[in-house]
């Protein structure tokens, strides 16, 4: 699981810069419809090349783990950064199909899915749909939960599960790009009928009303440009501290919380049958919360769901700390450890979908086009990959200093707390900005 924390900084974050830079540039560009199909088809034309292609040769591509092991210096029963490494460029093909996956899952739902919702669902309506949008997404990791438990890990070896997923994601690709054509169908539909609504009352009432001056076009900006802009918005800077809030303190439990659980299912596919079952908990959970979620946004306001996440991580991160800080020196510990772990991260994923999701996406509404597109990008790629890359390399540099992550447990639990605090600080401030910006827009 360390390994992790040394993919993140080294992998993930210069992806998610490359990738930002050029979702910036076809932004410019492409209309938002092509933009859509040209970010998301290369990911899944990936996804099978590495299942039918890569995979099945990684034998033959990949460096041995004795000749990395002695590239770098290192023992077989050696802890510590290069012995990571080492394990790390000896499965590269993996470290390559991981640091994807994780910009995938930034800009399928972070940028995609929400700027697409964004565009459609206006202010007055967002905290009726977009908890909603929240509780429907908690069938996804339910339905691939059990996938994973009941076909994909029940596979004669792990590379035939890894096709059994491949072909599940294949499926899933295609249905987006279809619902995606559908849903923009339906809404060109209802653009004409109330186009021609309008025209017709116009033409009843005979009215030679002067048209009205089409909106001046905001220029594009450049990359660069687009990093100023987000430097001088205080309002993005809060949103980008949420996010980057989120990304660290979630890091910091997450890898450790890993770690103890492939300590205890050290089999893949064992492993894969825990986190597939953990998936559809945390699916389920999320389902369940968010009838709670929608009505603490609607009822008690945008601040007290924005603060609710890092409230209840706050709050459960104190029995696994003391958990791992209680000692692992036998299975009965180590199984306690795994099952606080367990609920404490299952809690924070749920309470993330559920609250922290909407309120962060919320606070995009009624900001300007150009905010809304670039300023939107920039945060939830690489604000979310800066997050916890930075978070991975704080972890990197406490696995070189204590030899693994669990001996630097105490070192982690503060860091968390502070982390903590200041993201709950962003919110409130941000709470005053955001009711701000949504009077002006009536």
């Amino acid at each position: 699981a360390e390994a992790i924390a040394f993919l993140k900084i080294y992998g993930v974050l210069p992806a998610a810069t490359a990738f930002i830079a050029l979702y910036s540039k076809m932004a410019s560009v492409l209309e938002k419809r092509a933009l859509f199909y040209t970010t998301c088809v290369p990911f899944f034309a990936f996804f099978v090349l590495f299942g039918v292609v890569i995979f099945p040769n990684a034998q033959l591509i990949q460096p041995s783990l004795e000749t990395m092991q002695a590239f770098l210096g290192v023992t077989d029963d050696a802890s510590g950064g290069l012995s990571v490494l080492a394990k790390i460029f000896s499965n590269w093909t993996s470290a390559l199909f991981y640091v994807v996956a994780e910009i995938y899952s930034s800009a399928s739902v972070g940028i995609l899915f929400w700027q697409f919702a964004n565009d459609v669902v206006p202010v007055g309506q967002a905290t009726r749909f977009y908890p909603l949008f929240a509780q429907l997404s908690g069938i996804a990791p339910i339905l691939a939960g059990q996938y994973a438990v009941r076909f994909a890990s029940q596979a004669v070896d792990f590379g035939s599960s890894l096709r059994r997923l491949i072909a599940a994601v294949t499926f899933a690709g295609t249905m987006i790009c279809v619902f995606y054509h559908l849903a923009n169908e339906f809404i060109d539909k209802q653009s004409r009928v109330a186009a021609a609504a309008a025209s017709d009352k116009k033409e009843q009432e005979g009215t030679n009303s002067t048209p009205k001056k089409k909106k001046k076009k905001k220029p594009k900006m450049s990359m660069t440009e687009s990093a100023k802009f987000l430097g001088s918005s205080q309002y993005l800077r809060l949103v980008a501290m949420l996010v980057l809030g989120y990304g660290l303190s979630i890091n910091f439990t997450e890898i450790m919380w890993k770690s103890l659980v492939k300590k205890q299912y050290p089999d893949p596919l064992d492993y894969q049958r825990f986190m597939g079952n953990f998936s559809s908990a945390v699916g389920l959970g999320t389902i369940i919360v968010i009838f709670f979620g929608v009505h603490v946004i609607r009822l008690l306001g945008w601040r007290v769901g924005a603060i609710a996440t890092p409230s209840i991580m706050a709050l459960l991160g104190i029995p696994f700390f003391a958990c791992v800080l209680w000692g692992l020196d036998s299975p009965a510990r180590l199984s306690i450890a795994v099952m606080v772990g367990t609920v404490q991260s299952l809690l924070s994923k749920t309470s993330k979908y559920a609250l922290f999701d909407p309120t962060t996406q919320m606070a995009y509404i009624p900001l300007d086009e150009e905010s809304k597109v670039k300023g939107k990008a920039a945060i939830d790629v690489l604000g979310s990959r800066m997050g916890k890359s930075g978070g991975s390399l704080v972890q990197q540099g406490l696995v070189f200093l204590f030899g693994n992550i669990i001996s630097a447990a105490p070192a982690v639990a503060i860091l968390f707390y502070s982390v903590l605090f200041s993201w709950i600080a962003a919110a409130n401030k941000l709470s005053g900005l955001f009711l701000a910006q949504t009077e002006l827009q009536k």
